[in-house]
């Protein structure tokens, strides 16, 4: 069984490919070395698969213990159980699974912690307006924070189970609608760029 800090190592392989940097650093933060953080990706990825594993919500306690929280969310007659984690990482943020009313998991991400606002993005050096270019810095939101900041999000079709992608836009100083595009991986955000089209 892996640790909770090993399990982060986990969640970090699969930013690598977004934040090689941030991803070295918090690696080498938590002394792990390249091929130790490769092996606790391979271990949990054969635990997922295997037969004989718990399924779950216990998959994630058999690594992580008990819960910090767990939590009722309601959508209309759907009740669904949040439970969070912290890890180390991520201090400010949570991470969470969302399962459905017969036990599976439904989703695995990092969320804001409860009651919390996202920081404030950071104003363009080069702008005259700070409106003019809102950036949002890699590892420091999660999904649910563009629909708090932003009142124009699209989310759009995952194309691999830990990554999302967002579409959200403001307005510049003369009133023009500035559009980016955010990339995720496990909820946090990884990049921002200009829309494909």
């Amino acid at each position: 069984m892996i640790s909770r800090s090993e399990f982060q190592l986990v969640l970090l392989r699969r930013m690598a490919d977004y934040q090689p940097a941030l991803v070295e650093r918090a690696r080498l933060g938590l002394g792990f070395s390249i091929t130790e953080m490769r092996e606790a990706n391979a271990w949990w990825q054969r635990y997922v698969r295997s037969r004989s594993a718990p399924r779950g919500a216990e998959r994630f306690r058999a690594a992580l213990g008990p819960p910090e929280a767990v939590l009722d969310q309601r959508t209309g007659d759907l009740v669904c159980k949040l439970h969070h984690w912290v890890l180390p990482l991520w201090p400010e943020l949570r991470f969470e699974i969302v399962v459905g009313p017969g036990g599976q998991v439904w989703q695995e991400w990092l969320v804001r912690e409860p009651g919390t606002a996202p920081p404030t993005p950071h104003s363009g050096q080069d702008s005259q307006d700070s409106q003019d270019n809102q950036a949002l810095e890699p590892w420091k939101y999660v999904v649910g924070d563009l629909e708090r900041m932003y009142t124009r999000v699209r989310h759009l079709p995952e194309d691999a189970p830990t990554r999302w992608a967002s579409e959200y836009g403001y307005e510049d100083k003369h009133g023009a609608v500035v559009r980016r595009r955010a990339q995720f991986v496990y909820g946090l955000l990884q990049e921002v760029s200009e829309p494909l089209t």
